[in-house]
C-alpha cells in the first residue's frame, strides 16, 4: 500500500521523532476535531508492528484544560504518548504526571493536516541543534529584553530559569514536547516582567491577527491591560474566567524551524523562524510556579531580542547559527 503524505508524517512521528521500541505500547488520544490525525497515527503505529490504543474525548474548552481522570490514568501506562487535540494537553497536570512517570509523550495541539504534512518534514536534526544551542545560551542570562518598530518593549528577568529546547527527537524516558516543533522556551521570573508587547502574529485561540494588533501592557509580572478591537476583547473575556493568574507573564520563547509559517495555529506559529512568542498563564510545564488552568501564547513578527543587553536577534534575524 502506497503512503499518502499524512501516513509518512506519521510515520516519521513514530519512528524519527520518538524514536518508539518495538517492546513499547504507544496512546493516541484524540478529539472530534483532530480525529484525522490521531487515527493516522494510530494506523500507521499498527502497521508498522506496535501494539497501539486510540482515544477519541470530547474536545477541551481551552489549551491547558484537564483531560478526564480516565484518559490521565491511561498516559499513565504506556510507553510513547500522542496527544493530537484541538486545545493543548501540553500544560496539564495529567502531562506532567505521565513524564514523571517515564512517558514520552508528544502533544499536538490544534493540528491540521495540512500542518501534519508541512512540519513533520522539517529537518529535525538541524532544529534539535539550534534549539538545543539557544537553551544554552539563555540558561546562562539574567534579563531578556524583546522590542518591535511597533512599539513592543518588554523586560522578562529570566537569571535561574531553566530553558527548554522542543527539538523534535524525544527519545529519552520522561521527555515530551509538540509535534511539529522548533522553539526554545522558558518561564520568567513571576512577578518582575515590565513593559508592554504588541502581538501582531497571531494569539492562541484566536487565530491570525489581521485588522488590529494587540497590545498587553505588562506590570509586576501581569498583563493589567489588554487592547486591540474585537480580538482583544475575546483574549479579555478568556482570561478573567480563569482569575488574575490567567494574566501571569508565563513564557517566552523564540521560533526554530524554518518550514513552519505563520497560519492561524498556534502550533505552527510559535516555531517560525523569525518570532518570538509571550505567554499569559499557566507556567508549572517550564519550572514556573503558576498552574491556573490556561496558556495562550502571542506570536510577535521581526522582533529585536536582547540578552543581558546583547542582541540575539535583529528584526527577526537569528544571530545564533
Amino acid at each position: 500500500m502506497k503512503l499518502t503524505k499524512l501516513d509518512q508524517a506519521s510515520v516519521i512521528a513514530i519512528k524519527t521523532c520518538m524514536a518508539v521500541k518495538k517492546t513499547e505500547k504507544i496512546l493516541v488520544i484524540t478529539d472530534e476535531i483532530t480525529n484525522e490525525i490521531g487515527y493516522s497515527l494510530y494506523k500507521n503505529a499498527i502497521a508498522l508492528g506496535y501494539k497501539a490504543l486510540f482515544v477519541e474525548m470530547k474536545s477541551g474548552a481551552v489549551n491547558g484544560e484537564e483531560p478526564t481522570a480516565e484518559v490521565a490514568e491511561l498516559m499513565m501506562k504506556y510507553d510513547v504518548v500522542f496527544c493530537p487535540t484541538a486545545k493543548s494537553l501540553t500544560h496539564t497536570d495529567a502531562r506532567r504526571a505521565a513524564s514523571d512517570n517515564g512517558a514520552r509523550i508528544a502533544t499536538f495541539p490544534g493540528v491540521t493536516k495540512d500542518i501534519m504534512i508541512r512540519g513533520m518534514n522539517a529537518d529535525y536534526k538541524k532544529i534539535s541543534k539550534l534549539s538545543v544551542k539557544l537553551k544554552g545560551i539563555l540558561e546562562k542570562g539574567k534579563v531578556v529584553r524583546v522590542t518591535t518598530k511597533l512599539g513592543t518593549d518588554i523586560t522578562m528577568p529570566i537569571e535561574g530559569r531553566p530553558a527548554f529546547a522542543s527539538k523534535g527527537l524525544f527519545h529519552a524516558k520522561g521527555e515530551s514536547g509538540n509535534l511539529p516543533t522548533g522553539e526554545t522556551f522558558l518561564a520568567p521570573v513571576e512577578g518582575a516582567s515590565e513593559g508592554v508587547f504588541i502581538v501582531d502574529g497571531s494569539f492562541a485561540g484566536l487565530g491570525l491577527i489581521k485588522n488590529t494588533n494587540i497590545k498587553v501592557e505588562v506590570k509586576n509580572g501581569f498583563a493589567v491591560k489588554i487592547t486591540g478591537g474585537k480580538a482583544a476583547d475575546a483574549l479579555n473575556k478568556m482570561l478573567n474566567k480563569e482569575g488574575r493568574l490567567a494574566r501571569n507573564i508565563a513564557e517566552f520563547g523564540i521560533g526554530t524551524n524554518d518550514s513552519a509559517k505563520l497560519s492561524g495555529i498556534l502550533l505552527e506559529d510559535e516555531k517560525v523562524m523569525g518570532t518570538i512568542h509571550i505567554a499569559l498563564g499557566n507556567n508549572k510545564s517550564m519550572g514556573g510556579s503558576v498552574g491556573v488552568p490556561i496558556h495562550l501564547d502571542g506570536v510577535i513578527k521581526k522582533p529585536t531580542v536582547y540578552l543581558d543587553g546583547k542582541i540575539l536577534m535583529k528584526d527577526g534575524k537569528l544571530l545564533v547559527s
